[in-house]
């Protein structure tokens, strides 16, 4: 079973998540774990100091997590992007490609499950931050910035 998944090379962070809240009061803190509600923007100006930041979804259907994923890594930060909570199998694909490179479960994952998930689909559809190209732009490459 997987407890704990990572995309990261390198170790990845063990330090204590703090709340936005606390962090932004702090300045020793490098972890921190944004809750529903919470807004990523405001890590913005720190996005130097953090090596961790831990987005936690509190049910599956909760995917306000999506957009703080995706605001961090469109705003530069390079740090581990750990996906906390509700985390479902299915879910993983959609994570990494906002960006998420880590994975920490409320519930244990089927290792066989994770590798169907992670090899099921050779082409994506949407432009996002991981770089993959989408098939409408493999078949008309003269349209890839337009």
């Amino acid at each position: 079973m997987v407890e704990f998944l990572s995309f990261r090379d390198g170790e990845s962070g063990q330090e204590p998540a703090v709340t936005v809240e606390s962090f932004t009061g702090q300045s020793n803190a490098t972890a921190v774990r944004i809750e529903p509600g919470e807004d990523a923007r405001e890590l913005l100006p720190h996005l130097d100091r953090l090596s961790l930041v831990e987005v936690n979804f509190p049910a599956y259907g909760d995917g306000r997590g999506y957009s703080a994923a995706r605001i961090l890594r469109e705003s530069g930060y390079q740090g581990e992007l750990r996906a906390v909570g509700d985390v479902l199998v299915d879910q993983i694909n959609a994570m990494r490609r906002c960006g998420f490179d880590s994975f920490h479960p409320a519930k244990a994952l089927d290792d066989a499950a994770v590798e169907r998930a992670l090899t099921r689909y050779a082409d994506v559809y949407q432009k996002t931050i991981d770089g993959r190209q989408p098939v409408w732009a493999k078949r008309h490459p003269e349209k890839i910035d337009g």
